[in-house]
This record gives structure tokens, sequence and C-alpha cells, in this order.
């Protein structure tokens, strides 16, 4: 866009004057007292003009006496002996009788700033210099950079938006610890249960209002139907209701489709929508849609493929769905099989099928738990769940199998 422009500014302003007999000139030095001149170069845009000179000429132009370049930001200054000039602006690669602007009778005084703008946005120097068919392309521009200027801004506040809900989801995610903080060592499960509630209502529900507000300006960006989603999905949480789910569940889905109409669909947005989808379906008993959602969350992100299965077995871990728990636990592994968690679930789900032996009082392990446990040893000997698979595995009598390699952990 810049390119642009100042190519055009350079072809319009092609001797907007008579020649002049004109000798250019660098910078000569001031003897005796000066004054400073200074100024803003704006072009016909209403945009910084980010190269080009301001000279002074003591002959009405046909010489320049003090030439200084204009800088990137379209700034000049120079000093110069007082004096009265004509403060002339030339852009880059004009000959000595071609000039965009000029202002005459322009005074420097000793030991002062002078401030000369040259802003050839003003509509006499539009209505001089410009045809008729330069000016329509100049509205156009303009209100093309009107529109984008006016999308800047509702990206920047989107962006700003985006900081201020993941922080949400951060703090939402710790108010159990926030909860404990506030109310101390002495405070009632009940009390603390409760804080923790306001806590994340408080979170989410900002959250919600954000992204509400965002994906109404707009509505084509699927990664804001996916944080809209993660809100709505933890307000159902915090707040027991449903509801919120099937808000959360049609966020989801206006994500996926505006991610199949996207030219360039993002596979992280993808697979973050189907496991979401797969969240709901899990809290909401659809164990069949939520393993389906959740395998389509793999295959849309093969590279986050094991985290999307391992937190469809910890989901169903928390909804206590032990089957569902170890069947998703399988298929993360075989995607990651050094990730110790994922036999500490699969343990953990295939436990609960476990009975007690009456006459001596151990477990009787069901097919593939020990084995589970024992790799989730193998894996992480001083993992957080060590001491509880050990545990387990005395209580049924089973040996512990010490073969843990250096190196391997994936706690």
């Amino acid at each position: 866009m810049k390119r642009t422009i100042s190519l055009w500014l350079g072809l319009l302003a092609f001797a907007l004057l008579p020649a002049f007999a004109q000798t250019p000139a660098a910078n000569t030095a001031a003897k005796g007292p000066t004054g400073k001149i200074h100024g803003h170069v704006t072009n016909a845009a209403g945009v910084p003009q980010t190269n080009g000179s301001v000279s002074l000429s003591t002959d009405g132009g046909h010489s320049s006496k003090y030439t200084f370049l204009v800088s990137s930001t379209g700034e000049y200054a120079g000093d110069a002996a007082p004096g009265t000039y004509t403060v002339i602006y030339r852009d880059k690669g004009m000959t000595p009788e071609q000039y965009v602007d000029k202002f005459d009778n322009v005074k420097i005084a000793a030991g002062q700033d002078l401030l000369q703008d040259f802003d050839m946005s003003r509509k006499e120097f539009i209505d001089k210099n410009l045809s008729a068919e330069q000016k329509k392309q100049l509205e156009e521009y303009k209100k093309k950079t009107s529109e984008a200027m006016k999308a800047n801004e509702v990206i920047k506040s989107i962006n700003n938006d985006i900081r201020v809900v993941m922080q949400d989801f951060n703090d939402a995610g710790n108010a159990h610890n926030a909860a404990s903080q506030a109310l101390g060592s002495t405070a009632s499960k009940a009390a603390l249960d409760a804080k923790q509630t306001e806590i994340e209502v408080a979170k989410y529900g900002e959250a919600e209002a954000l992204m509400l507000k965002d994906t109404a300006a707009k509505p084509d960006a699927p990664p804001l139907w996916v944080q809209l989603g993660q809100a709505q999905a933890g307000l159902a949480r915090a707040q027991r209701d449903p509801k919120k789910y099937d808000e959360a569940e049609a966020a989801y889905k206006k994500a996926l489709e505006e991610e199949a109409a996207s030219k360039k669909p993002n596979p992280q947005v993808q697979g973050l929508a189907e496991a979401g989808l797969g969240e709901i379906y899990a809290r909401t008993g659809k164990v069949p849609e939520a393993s389906a959602a959740y395998d389509a969350a793999a295959k849309a992100d093969p590279a986050r493929a094991g985290v999307h299965l391992m937190n469809e077995a910890i989901i169903f871990s928390q909804m206590n769905n032990a089957e569902a728990q170890v069947a998703a636990a399988d298929k993360a592994i075989q995607i990651d099989p050094n990730q110790s968690i994922l036999y500490y679930l699969k343990g953990q789900g295939l436990i609960a099928k476990a009975e007690v032996d009456a006459k001596t009082g151990r477990y009787i392990l069901p097919s593939g738990c020990a084995e589970a446990y024992q790799k989730y040893l193998e894996l992480a000997p001083t993992g957080p769940y060590a001491a509880e698979v050990k545990g387990i595995l005395e209580q049924a009598g089973e040996k512990i199998i010490t073969s843990y390699t250096a190196g391997k952990t994936k706690k």
C-alpha cells in the first residue's frame, strides 16, 4: 500500500509549476545567529510521506540555500540563517524544476524553532493540483484505508480480549487454590467449594461476554468460536447448567463450519473444536458421540492426537465411566506408548472391575490391570501415582517389576 501511494504521488506531482533554472545545492552552513525549522510532511492521502526533501530558497524557488531530508516517519528539521524563505517540498527523484508543495514568505528568526508542516491533504492543495480522476482515486483510497483502519481496530480489540480470556481460563483452572488461599486452612469443604464455584463462574462469565462480543464483530474467525465454546462449557461445569452445554456445542459447531469454509483450515482449531464437542458429549452421557468426536479431533490434528485422546480418558475418568476410560487410554497408548499417565488411566479404569478374595483379602485384578500399573511404574517409578500403584499391586500380591531405564520417563 505504501509503495502504491509513493508512486502515485510522484506521478501527480510532475511540473506543478513552470520549470525554474535552479541549481541544486547541499546545505549551506549558516554563519552567525541561526534559527531552526521543523515539520511533518503528509501526503494527499493523509499519511506521512516517508521520503523526499524540504528546501529553503531566497529567490522564490529558483535555487536552494538549505536542504533537509524527510525521515521515514515524515519529519524534517534543520538550522538556517534568519530570513524570509520559500519552503519547498520535493518528492524523491524529482528534478530541480519539479516540486510537490511550497510556502512563500516563511520567516525564520534567530534563536527560534519554527514549525512548518506540509499537509497535502488540505482542500486547497487537492483542488489546485489533482485532476478529477486523481481526486476520485484518492477518495476511493481513503475509503479503503478507513475500512482497513476500522478492521485493524477491531483486530486490536479482539487480541486484547483474547489475552484477557486466556488469563480467565488460567484463573478458572486455578480456582481451587485461589479459594484455599482466600479462605484459609480452617475453611470447610462446603465454603471452599462455594468459593471455587464463585471464581469459576466469574472468570468463565467474563470470557463468555468477551467472546460473544468478538464473535459478533468477526463471525468468520473460528478460534473465537472455540474460545466461546470453552467459556460456555466452563460455565456449564461450574453452574451445572445443561443449557450452557447446548450453547457450547453450537459454538464449537460454528467453529467447524467456518473452518470448513476457510481456504486454509487450521488443524489445531479443528482439533480443539472436535475435542470440545467430545467433552460435552462425554459429560452429558453420549458416549458413542464423544468417542467419535475425540477420534475426529485426533484425525484433524494428528500432531496433538495423543493429547486429545488422553483428555478423553481423563474426562471419562471424571465421569466414572471406566469402560470408556480404558478404551480411550488404549487409543492414546497406540499413539504414544511412552506416556506413563496413560497406563495409570488404563489401570484405574480396569481396577473398577477388581474383586476382593474373601479368604485372603487381596485384590483380584482384571486382565491387563497389573500390566498397565507395572508399565506406569516402569516409565515413572517416582511419578505422582507411584505410591498408589505400588499399594494396589502389593494388595493384589503382585511382584513389582523394576525394569526402569533412565531417560525413559514421561509423567
